[in-house]
């Protein structure tokens, strides 16, 4: 396989979609598939906060739709929330401080269950990690993973919930957080006995050297390459 670099797109069934949410709303998305085969599972994206850019394209999440498809034979489907933009379109909507965006959670599930994608995961980034642990727990959602999360909108009811339903979380926690940091992250996820929380040296909030090294250091453990992908095949060289 030739080098992937930071620009690199990988072949792809690239689908854009509509959504619509209960509340009347027309939410941009796209869906992509492996190029040749089923997935064989679904990451359902969850981006950070819209009010500071954050959007369906932010660059973890884009990197993921442009390679793991290909990669690791997974459906990566993204959407912009109420009121976000990216160069796929705006989302309608006013954004809702996380309440109303419930609606768009609910939607995208939805589209995902109406599509028989496999084994959905939700991937929530920042705000997107609110989201997925505030709304995320829809009977054909497997579990999640959460890249910074600031448990800020989201706190220990929701925590408690998932621990309720048993099914799994991982917690991407850099070191240099804004918000989050990892000593504390581990007291506040101590309340989901199933949690999985992994502290990154050196990483920021909004950065992709957490994602790099969960994946390289699962790579090393379990010996699943396509289980999410090598480090280097996520974020790319910077």
């Amino acid at each position: 396989m030739s080098e992937i670099r930071a620009s690199t797109i990988l072949p792809a069934r690239r689908t854009r979609v509509s959504l619509h949410t209960d509340d009347g709303l027309r939410l941009v998305g796209e869906l992509a598939l492996p190029p040749d085969r089923d997935p064989v599972a679904t990451l359902l994206c969850l981006h950070p906060l819209p009010t500071h850019g954050g959007m369906m394209d932010s660059h973890i999440l884009r990197k993921a739709s442009y390679r793991l498809p290909a990669l690791a034979d997974l459906a990566v489907f993204r959407f912009n929330t109420r009121s976000a933009s990216s160069e796929h379109g705006t989302s309608e909507g006013e954004f809702g401080g996380g309440e109303a965006e419930r609606h768009d959670v609910a939607a995208a599930i939805a589209f995902c269950v109406e599509a028989q994608l496999p084994a959905i995961w939700l991937v929530g980034w920042s705000f997107g990690t609110e989201l997925a642990l505030a709304w995320g727990l829809d009977p054909a959602v497997r579990g999640a993973i959460l890249l910074s999360p600031p448990l800020r909108r989201a706190g220990d009811a929701e925590l408690d919930a998932w621990a309720a339903s048993g099914r799994p979380l991982i917690a991407l926690i850099p070191e240099l957080d804004d918000y989050l940091r990892p000593e504390e992250a581990r007291r506040r996820f101590a309340r989901v006995p199933q949690a999985e929380v992994v502290a990154v040296d050196r990483a920021k909030h909004l950065g992709g050297r957490a994602v790099r090294a969960y994946c390289a250091e699962r790579d090393r453990s379990q010996g699943e390459p396509g289980r999410l992908a090598p480090a280097d095949r996520v974020e790319g060289p910077r």
